[in-house]
């Protein structure tokens, strides 16, 4: 068993000064060297073109580009490693599980992956130039696994298929994007519709109309469809699934199952975060162990979040903070059945 944390980063602000403050935070972290190390062992996977991912920044988020500026500026490394480390563009994702479920009032989800992969940070962040104010767990620094935004747009997503990738942004800068962008599921649709993929995910989103709809979405196909209930395939656009997918169906039929008798919140996270439900998993060494459990509810503009299984969520209001009200906490603690911890420590 293993203690686990995750730090709280809270920031209001320009982009550039985010990415400032965001490097401060990181000249003490073991975050960087374990990047740096990935980034000497898989560099074939990082290289980039700096003006093709300039323009593509520019197309959908001048102010993040903006936010990598001011990493790099803060670090002092040169401008093509912030590029690479931060800009979430070429990079090449590992395997991983997750499970989503929605009802109008939340979305739920488990995060499934590798320990070793995992930052440790869960972002607050409103922008005092464009965008809106989110919050969620980050990947790779500027980016999100799941998250909810200031309209209540909720959004989570499932890996699919690495193989046959193309040019374009990885799962969390598209989360990132969506966040900061888009304030509806139909928003967050043409979003993704429009931006460059590099892998192959399913999208779940939800906002405060209670609509929740599933983007299956490739670097080739793209399919919208309503669901409640998602895991690590397709169900249209079956010719992109993994060659063996069993795993993934019989969790989605668990949760389908099991979901028809919940219809609170805290029934939902319980359905997901129980080690005997079935669907939480330990798999950590096969990059498919549930690092943590989350929900939003995006009437209530509330964000829930819990590291390891059988755990109590840490529950915050994210409109007392859009309000001004800052969180006293600074770590979120939890425990998991693995050997490895996360990168934060």
């Amino acid at each position: 068993m293993k203690s686990v944390h995750t730090d709280i980063i809270q920031f209001r602000g320009s982009h550039h000064q985010f990415g400032l403050f965001q490097a401060e935070k990181l000249k003490n972290s073991p975050i960087l060297p374990y990047r740096k190390a990935l980034l000497n062992k898989r560099w074939r996977n990082f290289l980039v073109d700096e003006k093709e991912v300039e323009a593509v920044f520019k197309a959908f988020s001048k102010a993040i580009w903006e936010e990598l500026q001011g990493l790099s500026d803060g670090l002092g490394i040169p401008w093509n490693d912030a590029i690479r480390e931060f800009g979430g563009y070429y990079y090449e994702y590992g395997r991983s599980g997750c499970s989503i479920n929605t009802k109008q009032d939340f979305l739920v989800r488990n995060y499934d992956n590798a320990p070793s992969s995992y930052e440790g940070r869960y972002v607050l962040y409103a922008p005092s130039d464009t965008g809106y104010a989110s919050a969620g767990p980050s990947m790779q620094i500027t980016g999100r696994t799941d998250g909810i935004n200031e309209k209540g747009l909720t959004m989570g997503y499932n890996f699919v298929n690495r193989k046959k990738s193309g040019d374009g942004f990885v799962c969390n800068m598209i989360g990132r994007l969506i966040l900061e962008n888009c304030a509806t599921v139909e928003e967050a649709v043409q979003l993704l519709r429009d931006v460059p993929h590099r892998n192959t995910f399913n999208y779940v989103l939800l906002d405060t109309s209670g609509k929740s709809l599933i983007v299956e979405v490739s670097p080739r196909s793209f399919f919208v469809r309503e669901g409640s209930s998602c895991t690590n395939h397709f169900d249209v656009l079956t010719e992109e699934n993994r060659y063996r997918s069993d795993e993934s169906m019989e969790r989605l039929q668990r949760i389908v199952t099991k979901q028809k008798d919940i219809h609170k919140p805290y029934g939902a996270f319980r359905m997901l975060n129980d080690t005997e439900q079935g669907i939480f998993s330990e798999k950590y060494g096969a990059w498919a162990g549930t690092l943590h459990t989350a929900l939003y509810l995006p009437k209530e503009l509330s964000a829930w979040i819990a590291l390891g299984g059988n755990r109590q969520p840490f529950i915050f209001s994210f409109k007392k903070w859009l309000q001004g009200e800052k969180l006293h906490a600074t770590k979120i603690k939890g425990v998991i059945n693995a050997t490895d911890s996360f990168i934060n420590t």
